[in-house]
């Protein structure tokens, strides 16, 4: 009985607080269950894009995939871009919350780990300019990328890839100047051949960032490409 007692009050002092509603979170990350819960979970996603389906569809692929399929193999988001989660991502991206980010790093990690998918060779953060880096101070698609690094025991290489071109922020463009204003935008910096490679960012909206970076990949020799990110819009390319 006094162990009991002493568990549960170890548990009071050590258990983190829910970043969503500030209550004692009761598990050992910074979000308790009942916001868990209210996440928006991407429960029935296309595997080609990750765009969220209806759970009556019949095709494994969405209509868009089946149109025009994307130059990556697959994809996987455990989120779609959503209330409550877009504010815990705002808060993370532009409020430098790193804590935050930890806990979303997380639950991607949590999501990915539990996929019977084939592991990559090599994990690779989608890249800012150096401009945009020193301007934000991190790059969000990297403190994602460490702890699935760490609990998927990928390679993670950084440096990969670089944006050489100082790009407008894409969320303030339509989808064909996107893809105007990502041409040409990346480089990789040495070849991998015959590599299984995964690139990861925060949120896919229109893909025009992974295709992009897909493309650059494929002719460096990348055989496979497994495109992962936190969150999905539910919306096509």
């Amino acid at each position: 009985m006094v162990y009991g007692w002493l568990k549960q009050m170890a548990s009071d002092v050590y258990s983190p607080y829910c970043l969503l509603c500030a209550q004692r979170s009761r598990t050992r990350q910074e979000l308790c269950q009942d916001c868990a819960h209210d996440l928006p979970w991407n429960r029935h996603a296309c595997p080609g894009c990750a765009l969220p389906m209806p759970v009556e569809a019949r095709a494994a692929l969405c209509g868009e995939c089946l149109r025009s399929p994307p130059p990556w193999d697959s994809a996987a988001s455990p989120l779609i871009y959503a209330w409550p989660l877009d504010q815990l991502l705002q808060r993370f991206k532009f409020h430098a919350d790193l804590a935050t980010g930890r806990l979303l790093g997380e639950l991607l990690a949590e999501f990915l780990a539990a996929s019977p998918a084939s592991r990559p060779e090599v994990l690779v953060p989608v890249p800012l300019h150096s401009a945009r880096l020193r301007e934000r101070g991190f790059n969000q698609a990297l403190e994602l990328a460490r702890p699935v690094s760490r609990r998927l025991h990928l390679h993670l290489d950084n440096r990969l890839c670089v944006r050489r071109k100082n790009t407008a922020v894409q969320s303030k463009l339509d989808a064909r100047e996107r893809h105007r204003n990502l041409r040409d935008a990346f480089e990789v910096c040495h070849p991998v051949s015959g590599a299984h490679v995964a690139v990861l960012d925060d949120v896919i909206t229109t893909g025009v960032t992974m295709t992009a970076l897909s493309q650059v990949l494929r002719e460096a020799g990348a055989t496979q490409i497994s495109v992962w990110s936190l969150a999905r819009a539910a919306r096509l390319r």
